[in-house]
């Protein structure tokens, strides 16, 4: 048992991170889930949008594409939450800090969510479109969702609760507090 517990306070981050990183995923896969079945019939009307690179683009796409926005907004909202508080425990809530985290963030989560929003269409646009768990195209969904959630641990770890910058600021408020 101290083995266990030894391993989970070296690993804590990073075990935190796949919890959180895990529910964000279910948070944002249930959205979507939860739209996709609400346009129902909307999702398939096949009148075409545009052609892109040889393939016809339906209103299906771009339901898609919304469902998936929406579910992107929710999963980066719970992701702010629950990496700040639990995942990288930055403790303060200096309204700068916050401010400067939750930009930086939501700039990291834009750049992915560019990847999320364009890749689950596009690649169901070129052929990825199964069918899993009742769900058109979820195999594109999970792809991109493994891509997105790798390049969010790194943004997140590296860019955004740097504990270098917490260690000055928390460093700097106790000399201002002096």
């Amino acid at each position: 048992m101290e083995k266990i517990k030894s391993l989970f306070i070296k690993y804590k981050e990073i075990i935190m991170y796949i919890i959180f990183g895990v529910l964000t995923t279910l948070v944002n896969w249930v959205v979507y889930t939860i739209l996709i079945k609400l346009f129902g019939s909307a999702t398939e009307s096949e009148t075409i949008l545009f052609t892109l690179f040889g393939r016809d683009i339906s209103m299906k796409i771009f339901y898609i594409f919304i469902a998936n926005f929406v579910a992107w907004v929710a999963g980066v909202v719970f992701a702010f939450v629950t990496n700040k508080i639990w995942v990288f425990e930055s403790k303060s809530w200096r309204f700068g800090l916050v401010m400067k985290e939750l930009w930086l963030f939501v700039l990291a989560r834009l750049i992915t969510g560019v990847l999320e929003w364009f890749g689950v269409p596009l690649l169901w646009a070129i052929g990825l479109n199964q069918k899993l768990f009742g769900i058109d195209g979820f195999l594109a969904k999970i792809i991109v969702s493994v891509i997105v959630v790798i390049l969010n641990y790194v943004f997140s770890k590296l860019i955004i609760f740097r504990k270098k910058d917490k260690d000055k600021l928390e460093e700097s408020s106790k000399e201002l507090n002096q």
